[in-house]
């Protein structure tokens, strides 16, 4: 008696991935109705179906979250070997287990791999209807399996345009610097001497936490095209207009408030300490010019209120600003947690020798939570690598001390994060506080770092209810598409 032979053919799995509301679903069910019109055998495994059925139980931490999606897989897997054709539509941002799961699928079937890349105005549209074409939905995500990642449809990741130029081919090691060039401020050793030397002879100006925090960005060319602290042509068009004398977008004035009594003798030049006295630059005194506080923080922050961090700053300084160009000496002392703390140099060094011709970079203020987790692995999944930048300059008092969120990130890059694709480094800058402006700023700043793209998160750079939930992703608006020369996500 001869051996009975299957003429069935093998299925195949084709799993849809993306934002919340990104589609996925409608797109599966027409694919699905087709092919059953044409005769093919055929079943949807959508994620809110299953998670109230075959997953009912299962939470959503990173361990359930994988459980969920091999028990897709696993049925995804048995109905391909029947020669089903299977769309599967579910959030599963870990490739990891995707990986797995089609490891399985492919031993018995097809497996391909469909990313939904939906804008977030669409998706917007779809999680708060009512509210399509005006102001953002706010915390209005249906009970689905997606509201599980509250900030997933808040934060807007496009796929790059596969036809788009590459931007960094036009410098070395990553995207032109913001600007045309790094302007490094760190003086060379054989000319450190002198200079050291001179600064002793100098009127000293002692620099507080955030003057401490600019002083290194310009020093690395953090701050590129900047040279040194804001003239008053500068100033008065950065805090007007967004944009420096020259017309470059600088959304943030960076400035040297110096006493009056320290300028009374008209000093050409200044020597800038640390509390302990330690010299760490010299500034040339091109200009001294004195702004009305209160008019530039209601330019800057959109609001003159001393309750506002951003207002109390700018309130707090004493004397007139001081305009030029600086010679750094050395860098501030830091201690050894608040590390790596790579240069924009060193940071396109790196990502050059890891083969990456896209990074995205990323910055928060505060611990890394699971939505940004998510929001990161999203982000992997258009651009090579990822450059994990915390701000670690001078924050507000009542913030998370900035050696516990370093202490988190080092937690994601053991053991969450795929090896190799994501860098962390320390960012120097000092908080402003200043919403909108600031979101724009932070993303010029990482331009410098060789960064092609920037994660824009909910209320990037606000404090309490002073700005709107989305009002830092549409400032955006404002600039004509390749001006910023950095993807906003």
């Amino acid at each position: 008696m001869a051996a009975a032979t299957s003429t069935r053919p093998n299925g195949a799995t084709v799993w849809f991935t993306g934002l919340p509301s990104a589609g996925k679903t409608t797109v599966a069910t027409l694919v699905g109705e087709r092919l059953a019109e044409l005769g093919h055998p055929v079943e949807v495994l959508d994620g809110d179906v299953v998670r109230t059925r075959l997953s009912r139980g299962l939470g959503f931490s990173r361990s359930d979250r994988d459980e969920n999606i091999r028990r897709i897989g696993y049925v995804a897997g048995l109905l391909t070997s029947h020669g089903v054709t299977v769309l599967v539509s579910a959030i599963s941002p870990y490739r990891a287990v995707r990986d797995e799961v089609r490891a399985a699928v492919e031993r018995v079937g097809g497996f391909v791999e469909v990313h939904a890349a939906t804008d977030l105005a669409t998706c917007r549209a779809q999680l708060d209807p009512d509210r399509a074409g005006t102001s953002p939905a706010v915390g209005r995500a249906p009970d689905r399996e997606g509201s599980r990642y509250p900030e997933a449809g808040r934060t807007a990741v496009h796929s790059p345009h596969p036809h788009d130029s590459h931007p960094h081919d036009s410098h070395p090691h990553g995207p032109t610097p913001h600007g045309g060039r790094l302007t490094e401020r760190l003086v060379p050793p054989d000319l450190a001497e002198g200079l050291a030397a001179e600064a002793a002879r100098l009127p000293a100006v002692v620099l507080d936490g955030r003057g401490l925090a600019d002083l290194e960005c310009l020093a690395v060319g953090a701050f590129s095209p900047l040279t040194g602290f804001l003239g008053a042509a500068d100033h008065t068009l950065v805090v007007e207009h967004g944009r420096l004398a020259d017309g470059t977008v600088w959304t943030l004035p960076v400035v040297l408030p110096v006493l009056a009594e320290v300028l009374a003798g008209g000093p050409d030049r200044l020597a800038l300490t640390d509390v302990a006295g330690t010299v760490l630059a010299v500034v040339d005194v091109e200009e001294v010019h004195e702004p009305y506080p209160g008019a530039e923080s209601k330019l800057v922050v959109e609001t003159d209120d001393p309750a506002h961090p951003g207002v109390a700053a700018t309130l707090a300084r004493r004397g007139p600003l001081v305009g030029g160009p600086v010679q750094v000496l050395r860098l501030p002392a830091t201690p050894a947690e608040l590390g790596p703390r790579l240069t924009p140099a060193q940071v396109r060094a790196e990502a050059a020798a890891r083969g990456w011709r896209s990074m995205a970079g990323f910055q928060t203020r505060n611990p890394v939570h699971r939505a940004h987790e998510y929001l990161h692995k999203v982000a992997l999944e258009h651009v090579d690598g990822l450059l994990l930048h915390p701000l670690v300059g001078e924050t507000k008092g009542d913030d998370v001390p900035a050696t516990l969120r370093m202490a988190c990130y080092r937690v994601l890059l053991d053991g969450y994060h795929p090896p190799g694709r994501v860098l962390l480094s320390a960012f120097p800058a000092a908080m402003r506080y200043a919403g909108p402006r600031e979101a724009v700023f932070h993303t010029l700043v990482r331009k410098n770092y060789g960064c092609t793209h920037f994660i824009v998160g909910r209320d990037h750079a606000g404090v309490g209810s002073w700005y709107g939930t989305y009002a830092a992703q549409e400032a955006f608006d404002a600039y004509d598409p390749g001006e910023l020369g950095i993807q906003p996500l």
